[in-house]
């Protein structure tokens, strides 16, 4: 890491720039303070690719998508035990707000929000989505998530695999733990690490993935990546760091120290496709929100948030607290850096498809792992 090359291809290795050290404290790609760091022209270019939107149409989402983000947690607090959940509705360009006494319509309207009355509260689904949560599942079913939209516990089913006993029986107790709703995915869900390839990597034995968000002293990524006490080799196979700290499944997190000779970059690389984005922080972005993703197989693209709080059923093991998104990923890209604008949503985790015909990803949330290290982020 003592070129600047050293940054793109450490960054590469990211997905996220995350420091690895690599380059330099602030890479020339990136954008200045002064910027508009959600507006570059690079960002526009993914967003009308992935998203289907013109550059104005683009720039007004998000701005909307950053005002939505903070009116969530103002609602949130005046809602108090009637809130029903929240999401960001792309017609209107304003933040939806779910709940279940009209008590509270006029104050969370006030705020700048929509309003919808539902039959159970957030803190009611989450409950019913704990109860799952303490159940096994068979193969056949990809996993639930409190969805806010249909008001509902959202139990996703492989398709080839809906009618199989195992799968039917799982869906009727869920229903017996509260309000469900069914849904078919294509395949079931995999973690994105892969074999060791060429490319722009970090490697821990033989496996290659992307560093996530870069925290003072080290990076966090994916949990299946790596155990704690592996050894991580950079991009250029040079030694990096140490798994400090890895959960996976039941969590898919981990924390990878570094030592001396690389050093840490609130970036995360846009792969030329757009600058380099500057992190400045790590406030949530709401569902139905644009998202973007780095990694070092697939590189840079965009979707929106599908949902919160799911719980992934992955062959190895339940993954819980994720969020689902519809940009694409493959292998290489885990532990890879989300973004919302210049702010850090989270470390890929897995999903369906491709990024030749489409898919699905989750990610672990960034501020999750942060507490549960004590690990502060490294911003611009």
């Amino acid at each position: 890491m003592r070129r600047t090359s050293a940054l793109r291809a450490a960054v590469a290795a990211l997905m996220l720039t995350v420091g690895f050290g690599a380059a330099h404290a602030v890479p020339a790609s990136a954008e200045p303070s002064g910027a508009t760091p959600t507006a570059s022209a690079g960002l526009l270019d993914a967003m009308r690719r992935d998203l289907g939107l013109t550059d104005q149409q683009a720039v007004e989402r998000l701005k909307a998508e950053r005002d939505a983000a903070r009116v969530e947690t103002e609602a949130k607090r005046a809602a108090g035990d009637s809130y029903g959940g929240a999401w960001f509705d792309v017609r209107s360009g304003r933040l939806v707000v779910g709940l279940t006494d009209r008590g509270e319509e006029a104050e969370v309207r006030a705020l700048g929000a929509e309003t919808r009355l539902v039959r159970h509260s957030a803190g009611a689904l989450d409950r019913a989505k704990a109860r799952l949560d303490a159940r096994s599942a068979p193969a056949g079913v990809a996993g639930w998530h409190v969805d806010p939209r249909t008001n509902s516990v959202v139990v996703t089913v492989v398709r080839a695999d809906r009618d199989a006993p195992a799968v039917r029986a799982f869906v009727e107790q869920a229903r017996g733990a509260g309000p469900v709703t069914v849904a078919e995915t294509p395949t079931a869900p995999r973690t994105y690490a892969a074999g060791t390839v060429g490319g722009d990597p970090y490697y821990t034995g033989n496996v290659r993935c992307s560093i996530g968000f870069s925290v003072h002293g080290g990076f966090v990524t994916a949990g299946h990546c790596g155990r704690a006490g592996a050894a991580v080799r950079g991009w250029d196979g040079s030694a990096m760091g140490t798994f400090q700290g890895s959960s996976f499944p039941g969590d898919d997190y981990a924390y990878v120290s570094i030592h001396s000779g690389w050093w840490t970059v609130p970036v995360v690389l846009g792969w030329g496709t757009v600058p380099d984005r500057l992190v400045r922080g790590s406030a949530e972005a709401p569902v139905g929100a644009s998202i973007c993703r780095s990694g070092s197989t697939t590189r840079w693209h965009c979707g929106t948030v599908l949902g919160k709080n799911q719980t992934v059923n992955y062959s190895q093991g339940a993954v819980h607290q994720m969020t689902k998104t519809s940009v694409c990923a493959e292998g290489g890209d885990s532990g890879g850096a989300f973004i919302s604008g210049d702010q850090a949503q989270g470390v890929t985790s897995g999903g369906w498809g491709n990024c030749s015909t489409g898919g699905e990803t989750w990610f672990q949330p960034v501020n999750e792992i942060l507490g549960r290290y004590g690990l502060t982020l490294h911003t611009a």
